[in-house]
């Protein structure tokens, strides 16, 4: 009975409605834009940080990133034509670290040589990462062919390669890449396997790969490179010394890795004291992000809202002028026995129907303004379930809301003043 009593209410809300077809329609834009907005900006939002944050994560929670940088002041030694720069991380780093604390499971190494690759008449400038095979372990990357660095290719030091997507596209597209010789310099390498590249910079933030890497066994770099790098310019030569570009260290735990990381920076720091080193903390950087994406949400839900309290405004003053339109009719349902809580009723259903049936609309509206942007201006949106239940709740309450106002005031008018009314 009170079922069949609500369905009634609904399609006479609705029949009323339907009798100014225009006014309702322009009434629902205020909730059509305002919800289109929630849905749009927060599938936008969670777009904009997803695609950074899962690269943050692949780069390890437990992992810290230590990289040499060269000093802002670097002395020098020697001629004006010919220097010898000397910074940045040292084969016994690595050991200190590894044995100085109790959290460090590993410790993977790596050095880092300009070169370029030729294959045929291709050619390609390369980064090559001397390194183990723990290092893809750590940073997690996708194995696209062949297989990765070996613990024997270390030992036997082998003349073996590892490329980016990247360049074997560069290098070898239309070739068998798995077995193909690349020549780096002055040497030449058997390409063994191909993994994906995820490159990423964005502040303090970067990842230890580039687009451009070739991984060769850390042995091999050491033994056909040596640490010293000569770079020409200008008439002159500088050359640098460099024993580790880069050391990736998993800690045990998520727990320790905050402070195992600044107790790593302080044992650093007595060694370097013209601070040649910079260090990354996934973890850190990721519990950053995440709460710039919170705020980023609020600020935009907030942006939002306000087109939501104009919709709603909208409604309570086109209620309020159906309410005057329909003085009369209210006086005759009044006289005839109808209470006021009937009234309410009334009312309310037909600011929610406007408030709802715009929110539908609204939500179709912000699932396709995200849509729209992904194909047309190639930035990644997500549209969550948790954004269009949210403004479906939030459809409701404003219809309630703004509706209860409208709603009381009609159920308060004394009958016989209504009816009196022309």
């Amino acid at each position: 009975m009170i079922a069949a009593r609500f369905v009634r209410n609904i399609r006479l809300g609705i029949k009323t409605l339907l009798l100014h077809k225009m006014r309702s329609a322009l009434t629902m834009l205020g909730m059509v834009f305002g919800v289109g907005a929630v849905v749009a900006m927060l599938a936008v939002g969670e777009g904009a940080s997803k695609q950074a944050l899962d690269q943050i994560r692949r780069l390890g929670s437990q992992n810290i990133i230590i990289t040499s940088q060269k000093p802002i002041a670097q002395a020098g030694t020697g001629s004006m034509q010919v220097r010898m720069n000397i910074y940045g991380l040292l084969y016994d780093d690595l050991e200190r670290i590894t044995q100085s604390f109790d959290t460090v499971e590993r410790t993977v190494p790596a050095k880092l040589i300009r070169g370029q690759g030729r294959v045929g008449g291709r050619t390609l400038e390369l980064r090559l990462v001397g390194t183990t095979p723990a290092w893809f372990d750590l940073v997690l990357r996708d194995r696209l062919a062949g297989r990765v660095i070996l613990d024997r290719d270390i030992e036997n030091k082998a003349n073996i390669v590892v490329l980016t997507e990247h360049g074997a596209r560069r290098l070898l597209a239309g070739k068998d890449i798995l077995g193909s010789t690349v020549k780096i310099n002055q040497g030449y390498y058997t390409v063994v396997g191909v993994i994906k590249s995820e490159s990423m910079q964005s502040g303090t933030m970067q990842t230890p790969d580039q687009n451009i890497d070739a991984y060769i066994p850390l042995s091999v770099a050491i033994e056909r490179f040596g640490d010293i790098t000569v770079t020409r310019s200008s008439g002159s030569r500088s050359r640098e010394l460099v024993e580790l570009h880069q050391l990736i260290v998993q800690i045990d735990s998520t727990d320790h890795v905050e402070s195992t990381a600044a107790g790593i920076e302080r044992m650093l720091t007595m060694f370097h004291p013209n601070a040649d080193f910079r260090m990354s903390v996934p973890l850190a950087l990721l519990r950053q992000a995440e709460a710039t994406q919170r705020t980023f949400n609020i600020v935009l839900g907030s942006i939002a809202g306000i087109s939501l309290l104009i919709g709603g405004i909208g409604i309570m003053n086109i209620m309020l002028a159906s309410v005057t339109e329909r003085t009369r009719e209210i006086g005759i349902r009044r006289a005839i026995g109808a209470r006021r809580k009937q009234i309410i009723g009334q009312f309310l259903i037909e600011t929610v129907v406007l408030s709802v049936a715009g929110g539908m609309i609204g939500i179709g509206v912000g699932v396709l303004i995200p849509w729209l942007i992904t194909r047309f201006a190639d930035m990644p949106t997500v549209v969550t379930l948790w954004s269009v239940l949210l403004s479906v709740v939030i459809s409701i309450g404003v219809g309630i809301v703004f509706g209860m106002y409208p709603a009381m005031r009609a159920a308060n008018l004394d009958p016989i003043v209504a009816l009196r009314h022309e």
